[in-house]
């Protein structure tokens, strides 16, 4: 019965092991590509575009109700890269997002 607690514990240490190890892989190649994507967009001369941006205000109201109010579209610039960079949104994600509501 000790032998199979030990191959049992063996078995578990080594499992926690492979996770720590597939997590820190996961978070090295995050950084990597963030930093990579950093580097092209420097490179790059840090090039922007435009996106045109649907905008809404949301009021709360009285009963769980919330009005829409559209505040109309516009141009929004944002980064040419895979991750936010220079403080603005990647274009690929705008795109998607194209409308935006703003809480009151």
């Amino acid at each position: 019965m000790k032998h199979l607690q030990e191959s049992t514990h063996t078995f578990t240490a080594r499992v926690l092991l492979r996770a720590r190890w597939g997590v820190l892989g996961l978070a090295v190649a995050a950084l990597l590509a963030f930093v990579g994507d950093w580097m092209v967009y420097q490179l790059r001369g840090s090039p922007g575009a435009q996106v045109t941006v649907t905008r809404y205000l949301t009021v709360p109201l009285k009963g769980n109700r919330t009005e829409f109010d559209n505040e109309g579209t516009v141009q929004t610039p944002c980064a040419r890269a895979i991750f936010p960079q220079g403080n603005l949104s990647p274009c690929w994600y705008l795109r998607r997002h194209a409308t935006q509501a703003d809480q009151l």
